[in-house]
Order: C-alpha cells, then sequence, then structure tokens
C-alpha cells in the first residue's frame, strides 16, 4: 500500500478500507504515524536487520496484512521484495504517487526524458556517468546531507553551474521547493525526506564520460598496465554484454574493461580479479570515479581466487594466462553459450593461445594499430608512424 506524506487523506476509499480491515500493518515509523487513525489491528514498525521483520510478516500468512511503504511500493520500495516471496494471488497492490511522479509534477518535468536514481544508501558516484550537458536528473535521497554533498561532487568534476532543487516531504503540509546553483549551494537545514532535481551544466573542464566504448585511457588512473582505448573497444564488443549479465576481468590491471563493461548497462554486474594490492586500491577509485562503485574487486592470483565465486555469462582475461590452470578454470566456470575473450602481447602467450584455437576453435585476430607522433630530429618538424604492439586476441564461445 503507498502512502504519501498527506496520510490517510491521500487514500483511495479502497486503500482505506485495506487499511482498516488489517489484522497487522507493517511500515516505517513515519508510514504507521500517518495511517495511525485508520489503523485498527496491530502495528509492527520495520526491524534492523529488515530480514527479520519479513520473517515476521511471512508467519501472519493466511491474515490480512498490510504493508505501508512511501508513493509507490514497486519504484525502489519493499513491494518487490515481498513479490518474490509471496505468489501473486495472495498480494494485492495499491500504489501512490511516487517521489518521481511528485517531482515531475511540481518542475513540470517529463519522466521519459530524465534520468530517474535512488541514491538511498548507495554512493552519489552513480550519478557520473549520467553528468552530460543538459541533462535533467532526479534523486532520491538519503538523508537532510546529501543534497549538499551532491551539490560538492558536482562542483568537484566541473558542474559547479547546475542548477540544483531540492524538493521537501512532497505532497504533505509541510512540501518546500528550493533551489540554487551548485557552486552556490546553501539551502540551509532540510527535511530528512527529500528529493533533489539537477539540470546540468557542464563548464569547460567538465568531466562528461562518453556514451561509446573505448574510453580516453587519460580518464584513467593507471600505472601503465591498461588496455588501450582502441583493443578495449574490440573487447566489449566481443564480450558482448546482455542485460543482467556477469563478467570476470581476470589480471584486471586498472580495471578499464571491467568499468566500461558496467557503464554499458545499469544492470550488468562485473567481477575484477588482480593480485597486485596496488592495482586493486586504483582500479577500487577508478570504479568510484566512473560511477560504477558497485564493481566487486578481489584481491588474488587466478585460478586459485576464481573458487567461489558467482558463474560468469563472460570472461576477459588481459594477464596471467600463462599461469598454469587460468585459462582451465576460465573455461570451465563459464556457463555454456558464455563468452571468453583472451589477448596476448608476448610471443608466450601467444603460443598458448595458439594451442588453444586449434584445440577448441573460436576466432583468432591479430589486432595492430599505429599513431602518428614527432619524430627526432628537424625539431619535431615531421611526424610519422609509430606502431603499438600488437595483440593476439582469441575469443571462444562455451558450447
Amino acid at each position: 500500500m503507498g502512502i504519501g506524506e498527506d496520510g490517510i487523506e491521500g487514500l483511495t476509499p479502497v486503500a482505506l478500507n485495506l487499511v482498516k480491515s488489517a489484522a497487522v500493518v507493517f511500515g516505517g515509523a513515519r508510514h504507521l504515524a500517518l495511517a495511525a487513525s485508520a489503523i485498527r489491528g496491530l502495528s509492527r514498525t520495520w526491524r534492523v536487520p529488515f530480514d527479520d521483520s519479513v520473517t515476521e510478516l511471512l508467519n501472519y500468512r493466511g491474515q490480512p496484512v498490510c504493508v505501508l511503504a512511501s508513493g509507490d511500493p514497486f519504484l525502489h520500495g519493499v513491494g518487490s521484495v515481498l513479490a518474490r516471496l509471496v505468489s501473486h494471488e495472495e498480494i494485492v497492490a495499491v500504489p501512490a504517487p511516487s517521489a518521481f511522479s511528485l517531482a515531475a509534477a511540481r518542475l513540470l518535468w517529463p519522466l521519459p526524458q530524465t534520468t530517474q536514481l535512488s541514491l538511498c544508501g548507495r554512493s552519489a558516484d552513480l550519478i557520473r556517468p549520467h553528468l552530460h550537458p543538459g541533462q535533467r536528473m532526479l534523486l532520491l535521497t538519503s538523508d537532510q546531507d546529501s543534497p549538499a554533498q551532491l551539490a560538492k561532487l558536482l562542483c568537484e568534476l566541473g558542474f559547479g553551474a547546475s542548477q540544483i532543487t531540492v524538493l521537501e516531504a512532497l505532497g504533505g503540509p509541510r512540501e518546500r521547493v528550493r533551489s540554487a546553483r551548485a557552486d552556490a549551494f546553501s539551502l540551509g537545514p532540510l527535511n530528512a525526506l527529500n528529493t533533489v532535481a539537477v539540470e546540468i551544466v557542464a563548464e569547460g573542464a567538465a568531466r562528461v564520460l562518453p556514451r561509446a566504448a573505448g574510453l580516453p585511457d587519460e580518464l584513467f588512473e593507471h600505472d601503465g598496465q591498461i588496455t588501450k582505448r582502441e583493443v578495449r573497444a574490440l573487447i566489449l564488443s566481443a564480450l558482448a554484454p546482455r542485460r543482467g549479465e556477469l563478467l570476470w576481468d581476470i589480471g584486471a590491471g586498472a580495471g578499464s574493461v571491467a568499468i566500461e563493461w558496467l557503464l554499458a548497462d545499469g544492470s550488468l554486474n562485473a567481477i575484477a580479479i588482480e593480485r597486485r594490492p596496488d592495482r586493486t586500491a586504483r582500479l577500487t577509485r577508478n570504479a568510484a570515479a566512473f560511477g560504477v562503485p558497485h564493481l566487486q574487486v578481489i584481491e588474488g592470483a587466478a585460478p586459485v581466487a576464481l573458487q567461489g565465486l558467482k558463474t560468469p555469462d563472460a570472461i576477459f582475461i588481459g594477464g596471467g594466462i600463462t599461469m598454469p590452470g587460468t585459462l582451465e578454470s576460465a573455461q570451465k566456470a563459464l556457463r555454456p553459450g558464455g563468452r571468453l575473450v583472451v589477448n596476448s602481447v608476448t610471443l608466450e602467450t601467444e603460443a598458448v593461445l595458439l594451442r588453444q584455437y586449434s584445440q577448441f576453435g573460436g576466432t583468432l585476430s591479430r589486432l595492430e594499430f599505429s599513431h602518428a607522433s614527432p619524430l627526432g630530429g628537424e625539431q619535431g618538424r615531421f611526424k610519422g608512424w609509430r606502431p603499438a604492439m600488437p595483440v593476439l586476441q582469441w575469443t571462444w564461445v562455451k558450447p
């Protein structure tokens, strides 16, 4: 049952009768207070950990139970959790307008053209891939401090001219809507229940992340151990990310392949395996800087570090294929129909890939790139082609 800040006055007659007829009503303390005058049965506040309350709720199966949620229970709400545990025949869902709907109505923004993210209990870095000039964003926040933290992040990334609108306690008697530029953000005390709207304005040095695969190498923090952008674009094409899939990036280095995999779609997941502690720290920073802080980082060497990891849909191996058992472990772990992409730049690893290609088939490609650069002498007046090291790439789909 969705309930807004206007309490039972905003409930439809059907929704109000369902609350009144419930033997038990679950919800947050705020929700229960809003509906208090209509509750006839027991009131149960969500506990920590939340799973304990879910267990208690399921013990009331067979009785009329009402679960109160903010706005639309299926928009970053409890509805999706309960729907996985209770059959459709046992549930009646009655939504109220979501915070996004209410905010769009106040601002007259079309929701299909607006980025909508929840930052409740999540890193503000998630906004980074969406920071493009002219973009509009609606953000669910965690508390009264979140808007100022968002303003600070926008300024750090070169978007200080962006307009921030804080919409507090939408739909209720304490509703308030105020705006300020990110670089002049000072709205005083805020209601902890707020939604933030942002209209993105990029300044000269703003960090705008392109949408295409093969992001510039200089955007990544690295020690030289990074898959170069041209090769990386072809790797992502061969990995062919599909919605909801999981990637293992073995020998991740700077994490560029795993990061670009995650940027391809918000439903994707990735695990980066890297044996060197300095590089795992660096790729963790890169993940945050690219707005994919959910990248899982495993410090350890393959194949030992692969044990117990969730079954991958795709695997990229950029280093360590000469370690005994690494390729075999990767092939065994991959699900049927999964894709394996392996790169080689040394003669020793080329020999390994040639054997794999001979035994298992797949696709073997040689990638060579040259860049124009100044030649010696003549004070750099002339330029010529400087080839990068050729890369041998083996791609295999597990039968």
